[in-house]
């Protein structure tokens, strides 16, 4: 005899085997005990779930001459002819492949006629969603009112696709995605059944790649123990099998981006392809891994929400305080964007090279969060010592100060400090300035006026709109202007950043600057 699937060998044949639906199963078997039996049921939910299992139960149920506590007993000729397919009562039907008006007319036809044995006619039409508008408006009549004989069961992965009409002439239930214990607990009790040695860490990743799905997870068991047939099956085999990476790599692709460390990510990739790693399921693994630290970073107790050992959960603990919240969301926008081309892209090694240079490069972007990140680079790098002009390094924009070296810092220039004629000068003669900033430092000033301060005082005056005065209000932001204008000019001139407050004016003297320096910007946006 050909050997039969573990999915389909152990398919439940009561309700009492059904996993990780408990929800749908008392309220079906309370119908049937209680003889409150629908005329028409509606199976929600995603794939591998148990939608056509259930379905194939409650077919049995009602029609056993014998049933026990709601389910079938599986023993009268009834029960025996369902389950052997036989039975004339249950009629199944592939609404993917019989879609058409025709098809459903054949059934409104059919379903004149009672049952030849049992009490009950049961249609179940699996992936309803598939049929055409044509044919749910031919079922609309008989599924509102069928014969007393007859029940309809419909089971989709995609309710959305059904039409309003007929959602509401059926009663719905809707399939969870069964967790991760159910499902690693169901394959302890199937391996022991059928005498396979597997090691408990195997089973754990088999249940977390099944995704929620029982039927998934037993395909997966199925194709791991047919490659090491006859030996025990351990952790390291199932991510050879599956084309998975070891969690240690996440960690260490994770230190790489946070350090900016771009050919160290591109070498470490270099080897989960040569290990002959699934691309598009380093990209998941890796989303959920960086998904786990933004828990850790943001929640005190949430290790029941991740799935890994204590040591693994420390070390989580130790990486998410390398990195910050925002950088984190960051990556995972980055890789979720990632995976949704990945899947049906040819240069898959491409893609995921380009974004872990995104990764490890937020200066590629321009959105916040990258800002964010860029900005939170470069106060670190004050903060050790280490100020990069000119030129872009690791996400930094250049210009706002000297090169200085670590070890041997150089020595600072005494500047004469500038009086309110030079003051005013360096005013009329910005353009200088403006010409040695950052690009990213002319863009936050672009909105702001200039004022004398009396003595050797520059204010900069700008609109208060958050992200550009919090920059400016920097205390390093302003110490990198007073260097720019001090190597320009000569003076030593002090800087003084002011919020124009909503409603408030500009002064006289605020317009007679603006006239004569060259700011590209107009007066009615303030």
């Amino acid at each position: 005899m050909s050997y039969t699937a573990m999915y389909r060998k152990f398919r439940p044949d009561q309700f009492a085997d059904v996993k990780g639906q408990d929800h749908i199963v008392t309220t079906l078997k309370n119908q049937i005990k209680n003889d409150r039996i629908g005329h028409a049921y509606l199976f929600c939910g995603t794939r591998g779930t148990g939608k056509t299992t259930i379905a194939k139960i409650f077919a049995k149920a009602v029609n056993c001459s014998n049933p026990i506590d709601g389910s079938p007993c599986n023993e009268c000729p009834t029960c025996k002819a369902i389950a052997s397919g036989a039975s004339m009562n249950v009629i199944e039907i592939d609404a993917a492949s019989n879609n058409g008006v025709d098809n459903i007319r054949e059934i409104r036809d059919e379903v004149q006629y009672s049952p030849t044995e049992g009490r009950f006619k049961v249609y179940i039409i699996d992936e309803v969603h598939m049929l055409s508008i044509g044919a749910f408006n031919a079922l609309l009549k008989t599924l509102e009112e069928p014969p007393s004989y007859v029940i309809f069961i419909l089971a989709t992965t995609e309710a959305h696709k059904i039409p309003v009409t007929i959602l509401s002439r059926c009663q719905r239930y809707d399939f969870k995605r069964i967790s991760i214990e159910t499902i690693s607990e169901r394959l302890r009790e199937l391996t022991a059944i059928e005498n396979i040695d597997v090691e408990e860490k195997a089973i754990r990743y088999i249940a977390k790649s099944a995704d929620g799905a029982m039927r998934d997870a037993l395909s997966l068991l199925d194709q791991c123990v047919a490659f090491y047939m006859g030996e025990t099956l351990r952790y390291d085999n199932v991510l050879e099998v599956l084309g998975a990476v070891d969690t240690s790599v996440f960690s260490r692709m994770l230190r790489l981006v946070v350090s900016g460390d771009t050919m160290g990510c591109i070498h470490l990739l270099e080897e989960i392809i040569m290990q002959g790693r699934d691309l598009t399921q380093f990209v998941t693994d890796f989303t959920w891994y960086l998904r786990n630290l933004m828990l850790i970073k943001t929640s005190d107790n949430c290790a029941d929400m991740i799935d890994m050992s204590t040591e693994r959960i420390e070390a989580l603990k130790e990486e998410a305080g390398m990195t910050d919240i925002d950088s984190i969301m960051r990556y995972i926008r980055i890789l979720s964007e990632l995976a949704g081309q990945i899947k049906y892209a040819t240069g898959k090694r491409v893609l995921v090279e380009i974004a872990l240079v995104k990764l490890t490069k937020p200066a590629m972007e321009t959105d916040l969060t990258s800002v964010l990140s860029r900005l939170s680079i470069l106060e670190e790098k004050i903060e050790s010592g280490v100020v990069v002009a000119g030129q872009a390094a690791d996400g930094v924009q250049p210009g706002l100060a000297q090169n200085v070296q670590q070890s041997a810092p150089k020595p600072k220039k005494i500047l004469d400090v500038a009086i309110p004629e030079e003051v005013q000068k360096v005013a009329d003669e910005w353009y200088k300035v403006e010409a040695n900033l950052s690009d990213y430092m002319r863009n936050c000033l672009r909105t702001t006026r200039l004022a004398p301060g009396g003595d050797n005082r520059l204010i900069i005056v700008t609109k208060d709109d958050g992200l550009s005065y919090k920059t400016l209000s920097r205390p390093e932001t302003i110490e990198g202007i007073e260097t720019v204008i001090g190597e320009t000019t000569g003076k030593a001139v002090k800087i003084e950043i002011k919020a124009l407050q909503t409603g408030e004016d500009f002064t006289d003297s605020y317009v007679e600057i603006k006239k004569k320096i060259n700011f590209q910007i107009e007066e009615e946006d303030f």
